[in-house]
């Protein structure tokens, strides 16, 4: 296992890849580097004197300035660094040509919709409109487990608080989500459970839902019915029997859609699981997949980069006001815009935004940005998206997967239990993590800096995710996990 990496040749800092005394003597693009303090893994230490008010430099790029003045050999992070960033920036667009080329087909094995879709999953879902009948859909969740078998993979009811006393974007979001849910193809059949009275009633919700398989897709208005969980069981079993016929068939893997996500990261996310992540994503991309990366205030500092891989200056514009928008987000609530990383983030080795940001946008790899979307919004181009939806993991990766993606990539340097509504793989950060928490991490991109390189990593990770594709369960869905949450901005009456 390597000591220390130094990321690109310009930059004034390495960072520990294991815990390195004070006082060690280390060997750095042939430069003697003499440690003065502890350096925890992740962290960073200075490769040469930095004074006060001088850039940090980490990625090839700035991640802030120096408190203070930095010694060589010292360790670099919040007690001695700061973010640089400012709040709504002009921004020039400077196109670089990608270099991700055509590749040969791949296939896995998926359902294939009426509607031409193609789901990884066929599950049965229960989508209450409003939190009122939660407890009647978790009750009917847990009776309709008997329909699991043969092609049913799953039964899940997806509770959440909203649907009523709402106003404005919120109200909009939750319909526009609940239809995105309504049309996800990794459900064989959705029973819709209304009240009756609320705001987004069943009614309402047909304007947003529009056309749909009469026979995939049924709805139950509660107070309409004497017994509305011996009425919902009957749908149900009819919805059984109909996701029951569908079987898996070879499917190319140009239609697969797959959302990038980061949660607690740490020191080496940015150096082993995201740039394994963005390999990946280059190899779908490649191949004619769709890849999604989202989490926007986790773009702030590194935005540009992506901003100059747009393939177009219309898409260029969007990525400015995908940037501007949340910014402005923030704003409105009189919130600073740059409160982040998070303590769990700090410990693990991250010191600033821009740290964090141009570790996190490694997930999106070398390919060309061909689309923005807007919360809510569903894919409509192949290649590499940006969506707009909060840094917060389990509404981001809910919005993921309401844009389309059949399976969320979520990479860790802490480790996290939670699920999303759709297969949701855990990638280590380090090997540690990968050990410690075996029944949480799926693939370890720890291996990166001990005896794997970025490009093997890669390879297996696409495999890997065809092979979830085509059936295998993720360790979240082996402890019947599925969760979601809707992004809440506004008011609530």
């Amino acid at each position: 296992m390597q000591d220390f990496v130094k990321i690109h040749e310009d930059d004034n800092v390495a960072v520990a890849l294991r815990p390195i005394e004070k006082g060690e003597t280390l060997q750095v693009a042939g430069e003697e580097v003499v440690t003065l303090e502890e350096i925890p893994q992740g962290h960073k230490f200075a490769l040469k004197a930095i004074k006060a008010g001088e850039d940090v430099v980490k990625y090839g790029f700035r991640i802030g300035h120096a408190k203070e003045d930095i010694q060589k050999g010292q360790w670099v992070h919040v007690h001695n660094l700061k973010t640089a960033l400012g709040d709504l920036l002009t921004y020039t667009y400077e196109p670089v040509a990608s270099k991700v080329k055509e590749t040969e087909h791949a296939y896995f094995d998926g359902f294939r919709r009426k509607d031409g879709k193609v789901g990884v999953r066929n599950e049965l879902w229960i989508v209450p409109t409003v939190g009122c009948v939660n407890s009647i859909a978790k009750s009917l969740e847990a009776k309709a487990q008997k329909f699991v078998g043969g092609t049913i993979d799953a039964v899940a009811a997806f509770t959440h608080p909203y649907g009523c006393s709402q106003m404005g974007d919120d109200q909009e979001n939750t319909r526009k989500i609940l239809a995105d849910m309504i049309h996800h193809p990794n459900a064989g059949g959705v029973l819709v459970l209304g009240l009756g009275c609320e705001n987004s009633n069943i009614p309402v919700l047909m304007d947003y839902i529009g056309e749909y398989d009469e026979k995939r897709v049924r709805f139950l208005q509660c107070q309409d019915v004497e017994d509305e969980q011996e009425e919902a069981m009957k749908i149900l079993g009819e919805l059984a029997e109909y996701a029951g016929s569908f079987t898996r068939e070879k499917v190319d893997a140009s239609e697969l859609i797959i959302g990038m996500k980061c949660g607690g990261s740490d020191g080496l996310s940015g150096i082993t699981a995201n740039p394994v992540v963005g390999a990946f994503s280059d190899i779908l991309c490649s191949k004619g997949g769709t890849t999604i990366l989202t989490e926007v205030p986790e773009m702030f500092g590194a935005e540009t980069l992506l901003m100059n891989r747009c393939e177009t200056p219309e898409l260029f514009d969007q990525t400015v006001n995908l940037i501007n928008d949340f910014k402005n987000y923030f704003k409105r609530h009189d919130q600073t815009i740059y409160e982040n990383p998070s303590p769990g983030n700090k410990k693990g080795g991250i010191s600033t935004l821009e740290d964090k940001s141009l570790g996190c946008t490694q997930k999106s790899g070398s390919s060309p940005v061909k689309g923005v979307l807007s919360y809510t919004e569903p894919v409509k181009v192949k290649g590499l998206n940006l969506l707009s939806a909060p840094g917060n993991d389990l509404v981001a990766s809910t919005a993921l997967a309401m844009s389309g993606a059949h399976i969320v990539l979520f990479t860790t340097g802490r480790g996290t239990p939670f699920a999303s509504p759709v297969p949701t793989v855990k990638i280590s950060s380090n090997s540690k993590l990968a050990g410690h928490k075996s029944n949480w991490i799926d693939f370890n991109a720890g291996r990166m800096v001990e005896d794997a390189t970025k490009e093997d990593l890669a390879a297996a990770l696409f495999q890997f995710v065809l092979d979830v594709a085509s059936g295998k369960q993720v360790k979240a869905e082996e402890a019947g996990f599925h969760d979601w949450a809707i992004f809440k901005q506004g008011v609530t009456l």
